[in-house]
């Protein structure tokens, strides 16, 4: 599976951005997907992912990010509203080849990160 983010830029604080994720393959319905974020100077980080069961965020997201997929184009968003100066980060989206998340392993790939910049 290939991964190709898209969507990232430099934006206000307050703005809202929406990151896209164009995926290989013809059995991307069968994969599980999330996004990452490594702001600089930091460690990389989980934000989101996307399962058949439902949708999970890391804290400092919710009620502001959304996650979702549109299986017929192979595509995963990221929906980020109020973005803050604490959101600027290298954007990734990473996939497991299973139905399911488990976040005490690492995904089994990833996509080449996009850049989201929010100014104060």
């Amino acid at each position: 599976v290939q991964l190709q983010a898209s969507g990232g830029g430099l934006v206000q604080a307050g703005d809202s951005l929406r990151l896209s994720c164009l995926a290989s393959g013809r059995t991307f319905r069968n994969y599980s997907m999330g996004w990452f974020r490594q702001a600089p100077g930091r460690e990389r980080e989980y934000v989101t992912h996307i399962i058949w069961s439902g949708k999970y965020y890391v804290d400092s997201v919710k009620g502001r990010f959304t996650i979702s997929r549109d299986n017929a184009k192979n595509t995963v968003y990221l929906q980020m509203n109020s973005l803050g100066p604490e959101d600027t980060a290298v954007y990734y989206c990473a996939a497991k080849g299973t139905p399911y998340w488990d976040r005490r392993s690492p995904p089994d790939y990833w996509g080449r990160g996009t850049l989201v910049t929010v100014s104060s």
